[in-house]
């Protein structure tokens, strides 16, 4: 079977549309040639037509006929007016991939003519980089076919798992949110680098490679986080000692409650 996705259209082109393009050219699912991204920024469409050598396009409806797969990347109070736009050219063997944050299957579907193939998905910024974490769920209609293009297209930017609906939220409490609580964490490591001599752009980059190194372990060795951090803790040394100070201060259930607070206020606002 061929990686290639066919047609694509991307309507939005945003840092998020701009990355997933950008994606899917470089892993080879699709031609550039084959991609076309539209925006109501004339001057943005030029730029990425520039450099990554899709077409653009200012009417959704034009641009989306004749589309294979087609992802929303508008801000979430956008989604109702791009699907009304859409909604008369859309056949059942096109594939919609929504990554608008809290705008549920049930709404993108209820706007679309029956038997639409429609996949929700929570990315984070990471993605820009290559190296995001996505959850994605499927619509009634979408088949498992479906799925794998989908999981291409989100592997060409990170990884991705496929979670019930109702488990969404939870993923933009841990993954969507997460990156800025690992930026305190770096800040804050580096904090503690400074207060103890080291320079700034020293500690930072420290703290960083140190917070990187630690995840690459997590994934690659595919042991407990637990178990590695056992690794790091000798009887009666520092790490220990260190440890036992976030202990103290609920460091853990700190991120436990961030979590949780994040994927509720994502229930509230969905």
């Amino acid at each position: 079977m061929s990686d290639n996705i066919g047609r694509l259209t991307i309507i939005g082109a945003g840092a998020m549309g701009s990355t997933f393009a950008a994606g899917v050219i470089s892993a080879g699912l699709v031609r550039a040639e084959d991609v076309t991204l539209t925006d109501v920024d004339v001057s943005r469409l030029d730029e990425l037509r520039s450099n990554l050598g899709v077409s653009v396009a200012l009417d959704n409806a034009a641009a989306v006929n004749g589309a294979d797969v087609v992802l929303i990347a508008v801000k979430p109070a956008v989604v109702s007016e791009v699907l009304d736009q859409i909604a008369g050219v859309i056949t059942s063997k096109q594939l919609i991939i929504s990554v608008a944050a809290g705008v549920r299957l049930e709404s993108i579907e209820s706007r679309l003519p029956s038997g639409a193939k429609v996949i929700r998905s929570m990315p984070n910024t990471p993605c820009r980089i290559g190296v995001g974490a996505i959850g994605f769920a499927r619509g009634r209609f979408a088949k498992d076919a479906d799925v794998g293009v989908a999981s291409r297209i989100f592997d060409a930017v990170g990884m991705s798992f496929e979670v019930p609906e109702k488990l969404l939220n939870a993923v933009t409490g841990l993954s969507g949110s997460g990156p800025a609580y690992v930026f305190m964490l770096i800040e804050a490591l580096s904090d503690g680098g400074v207060r103890m001599g080291l320079p700034r752009e020293v500690s930072t980059k420290l703290a960083a490679q140190t917070v990187m190194g630690a995840a690459r372990m997590v994934l690659e060795e595919n042991e407990h986080p637990a178990r590695l951090k056992d690794q790091v803790t000798s009887p009666g040394g520092t790490t220990i000692a260190g440890i036992e100070v976030l202990e103290r201060a609920g460091f853990r259930s700190a991120l436990i409650e961030a979590v949780k607070a994040a994927a509720e206020r994502a229930d509230e606002l969905g």
